[in-house]
């Protein structure tokens, strides 16, 4: 009888060997919006650590209209403070600074060395769900996005298009090739 590391096919070897390395890198953001009537609306998403000393990065809709502060949930347990450092809409992504020199980083890749057909990985942390990962492939490169931020729109250039399903909770969760390497962060969904 073949033994369970015998049995996965180099695929399934892959996506779970990316999901061992970076589900420790990721974290489940939640954060509160003060809405009209001055009541609070919680939300939040996902977010990936980039240095041991607390910097993470994520989309910057998951952190906007709030106050710049939020908490950090980790698949150890830990449940960190984060304060906003910077965000930028037009590109949707921000900088956040938990209050940790521990954390496990992930490694950055390098997208433009990105294939169409190339296997890639989606990893987000949403509600708290630790490590929601799935699997596709790189569908397209150099797409244009448009953004929007107030009345200023800007389109995106060089967008990854990956038909890795994203679950809602996975924006600013890491896109990452078969060796963990993150090469993209979690912005968008396309849809009608």
């Amino acid at each position: 009888e073949a033994d369970d590391a015998e049995a996965l096919d180099a695929y399934s070897r892959a996506v779970t060997a990316v999901a061992e390395r970076l589900t420790p890198s990721v974290a489940n953001l939640r954060v509160a919006r003060r809405v009209r009537g001055g009541r609070r609306l919680d939300g939040g998403g996902s977010g990936v650590a980039i240095t041991p000393d607390g910097f993470l990065l994520t989309s910057a809709h998951v952190v906007a209209r709030t106050d710049a502060r939020g908490r950090a949930s980790f698949a150890d347990g830990r449940d960190l403070p984060f304060e906003v450092v910077g965000a930028d809409p037009l590109s949707d992504l921000a900088v956040l600074r938990a209050a940790t020199d521990e954390l496990a980083p992930a490694e950055l890749g390098n997208a433009e060395e990105l294939r169409v057909g190339q296997l890639v990985v989606a990893i987000g942390n949403p509600y708290g769900f630790a490590g929601s990962v799935t699997a596709g492939v790189v569908s397209a490169l150099g797409r244009s996005l448009p953004t929007r931020s107030g009345s200023t729109v800007r389109i995106v250039d060089n967008v990854i298009q990956t038909d890795a399903a994203l679950n809602p909770g996975n924006s600013g969760g890491a896109l990452a090739d078969g060796r963990a390497r993150v090469v993209g962060i979690n912005t968008a969904v396309a849809g009608v």
